[in-house]
C-alpha cells in the first residue's frame, strides 16, 4: 500500500529491520506504531485503544504506565547514569538487586549474573554449563537438551536450544550438541485413552532413553520452561516434572529452570518452578523482572554449580564472560523498584484474585465451533483451533487460521499473538475482573469472524 511521504509508518517500511516479519508483506502492510500506553491500554497513531492482551511480549506485568518505575529511573541517572560490573567493580543496585533475587528464589541459590535478555540469560547459562563440566574435567559431558516447541531465546546458542523450527530454517541452526526430547501437550500427543500421568511416564522414559542413546557422560544439562509460552502455552500433563527430574538426577544432568515468561507471578506464584515443583540447579529469569522498563535479565546459579567455576575462575585467570551492560545501574534500580512493588502492593495476591475469573473466561471457549482446546494456568492462556475439533483436524499451516483470528481481534480492540493455530493471552499482572472481561469479549467476537468466513469458504465444520 502507498504511505504518505517521510510519515513514521513510511520511514518505519524504509530503515527499520523487524524482528519476527515477513519482511516483503511488511512493505506492503506498513507497521502498527503504538503511540502510548496507560493501565492494560495501549494506544495507536490513530488514537485507538486496545487491551494489551500479551503484556507487550510476555512481559510488562505492571502496565504500561508506572510512576514509580520512572521515578526509579531518574533518580538512579542522577546519580550514577551507568557503570560497569568488570574485574570487582560494583555498583549499590546491582548488589541489592542481587541479594532481593536471592531471597526470592525457589530453591537455595548462590550467585547472580545479570544479562540485558532473557536470550543472552540462557546463553549465560549454557556457557556457564560448560565451563562447570570443564573444570570438573568433563570435558565431554556438553550436550544440551530442550523440547520440541520450548523457546530459549535466538541469540546462536539460545535458538540452538530452542526447539522451533522457525527459530532455525535459514540460520544454520541447531549448532551441534543441541538435542530436543518430546513436547508435552497432552491434548496433542497423548495416545487415545492415555492418562495424563501415563503420558508423562513415557515422555520421561523417552527422556531417558535419549539420554542413554547419547551416552549419559555426555549429557550435561536439560532445559525447560515451567509452562512453554512461545510453543503455545503449553501446560505440562500432571507428575510430569516429578519424573523428569528423577531422570536428570540418576544421571547427574544439571536442570535449567527458564523462567523468563513465568517468573514472577505469572502462574499464581512466585515463580513456575514453584506451581510445578520444579528444583533447578540454573534459574533464568528476565522481562517481568523490570516490567520490561529497561532491558534487564539474570542467570541464577546454585552453589553446586558455583563452586567449581570459582574454582577455575582461579585457575584459568578469570571467568571470562559479560557484558557492558551486565547489571546496568539504571536496570537494575528499576527492576529492584518492580520488585519492590510487588511487595509492597501485594501483586501475587492479586493475581491469584483474578485467576479464577481468568480461567473460567478462557475455558468458556472450549464449546465454541472453532476450538478444540482451551488450556492455561495462572494468568496465561491459549485457545487452539481447529478444522474438525471431534477429529482433531487441523488446519493446513498455509491458511494461517491463527493469525487471520488475532488480526480480526485486533479490530475488535486487543492484541494478542497467534502460534500457528493457538492464540495466546498473557496480559498484564494487574488487569482487572472487567478487563479480562472486555479482552474475552473482542476476542469472542473476533473468533466469531473469523468462523463465518472459514464457514464461508467452506473451510470450517458448519
Amino acid at each position: 500500500m502507498p504511505f504518505q511521504p517521510n510519515s513514521p509508518a513510511a520511514r518505519d517500511v524504509a530503515y527499520v529491520l523487524h524482528p519476527y516479519t515477513n519482511f516483503v508483506a511488511h512493505e506492503e502492510k506498513g507497521p502498527m506504531i503504538i503511540e502510548r500506553g496507560e493501565g492494560v491500554y495501549v494506544f495507536d497513531d490513530s488514537g485507538k485503544r486496545y487491551v494489551e492482551g500479551m503484556a507487550g511480549l510476555w512481559s510488562t506485568s505492571l502496565g504500561f504506565k508506572s510512576d514509580r518505575l520512572k521515578e526509579a529511573a531518574m533518580k538512579q541517572f542522577d546519580a550514577l547514569p551507568y557503570y560497569h560490573t568488570f574485574a570487582h567493580k560494583a555498583h549499590l543496585p546491582s548488589i541489592d538487586l542481587a541479594e532481593k533475587l536471592i531471597s526470592k528464589m525457589p530453591v537455595p541459590m548462590s550467585k547472580v549474573f545479570f544479562n540485558n535478555s532473557g536470550s543472552e540469560a540462557n546463553d549465560t547459562a549454557i556457557k556457564i554449563v560448560w565451563y562447570y563440566n570443564n573444570a570438573l574435567g568433563r570435558h565431554h559431558k556438553k550436550k544440551i537438551i530442550g523440547r520440541v516447541n520450548g523457546y530459549h531465546g535466538i541469540t546462536l546458542a539460545a535458538a540452538s536450544l530452542t526447539g522451533r523450527s522457525m527459530n532455525h530454517r535459514g540460520f544454520d541452526a541447531p549448532l551441534a550438541n543441541f538435542l530436543h526430547t518430546d513436547e508435552p501437550h497432552y491434548y496433542t500427543g497423548a495416545n487415545e485413552g492415555e492418562s495424563e500421568e501415563d503420558y508423562a511416564t513415557r515422555l520421561a522414559e523417552n527422556l531417558e532413553n535419549l539420554i542413554v542413546e547419547e551416552g549419559p557422560d555426555t549429557v550435561a544439562a536439560f532445559w525447560a520452561e515451567p509452562v512453554m509460552g512461545a510453543g503455545g502455552v503449553i501446560v505440562p500433563p500432571k507428575t510430569y516434572f516429578e519424573k523428569i527430574q528423577k531422570v536428570l538426577k540418576k544421571y547427574d544432568i544439571l536442570f535449567v529452570a527458564d523462567e523468563v515468561i513465568c517468573g514472577f507471578g505469572r502462574t499464581g506464584n512466585y515463580w513456575g518452578s514453584q506451581t510445578f515443583d520444579m528444583k533447578p540447579d540454573i534459574l533464568v529469569c528476565a522481562k517481568a523482572l523490570s516490567s520490561s522498563y529497561l532491558p534487564i535479565s539474570a542467570t541464577v546459579i546454585n552453589d553446586k554449580v558455583y563452586e567449581p567455576v570459582k574454582k577455575a575462575s582461579a585457575e584459568l585467570g578469570a571467568f571470562g564472560h559479560g557484558y557492558t551492560y551486565s547489571g546496568h545501574p539504571v536496570c537494575a534500580a528499576v527492576a529492584l523498584e518492580t520488585l519492590k512493588i510487588y511487595d509492597e502492593e501485594n501483586i501475587i495476591e492479586r493475581v491469584r484474585g483474578v485467576v479464577p475469573h481468568f480461567q473460567k473466561a478462557i475455558h468458556s471457549f472450549a464449546d465454541h465451533p472453532l476450538v478444540g482446546e482451551a488450556r492455561g494456568v495462572g494468568l496465561v492462556g491459549a485457545v487452539q483451533v481447529m478444522q474438525d475439533k471431534a477429529s482433531k483436524k487441523p488446519f493446513e499451516a498455509s491458511q494461517a487460521v491463527g493469525p487471520m483470528i488475532a488480526n480480526l481481534a485486533s479490530e475488535e480492540g486487543v492484541l494478542l499473538r497467534a502460534i500457528g493455530d493457538s492464540v495466546a493471552f498473557c496480559p498484564p499482572l494487574i488487569i482487572s475482573e472487567s478487563e479480562i472481561d472486555e479482552m474475552f469479549a473482542s476476542f469472542r467476537r473476533g473468533l466469531d469472524r473469523a468462523l463465518d468466513h472459514l464457514r464461508k469458504e467452506g473451510q470450517a465444520v458448519a
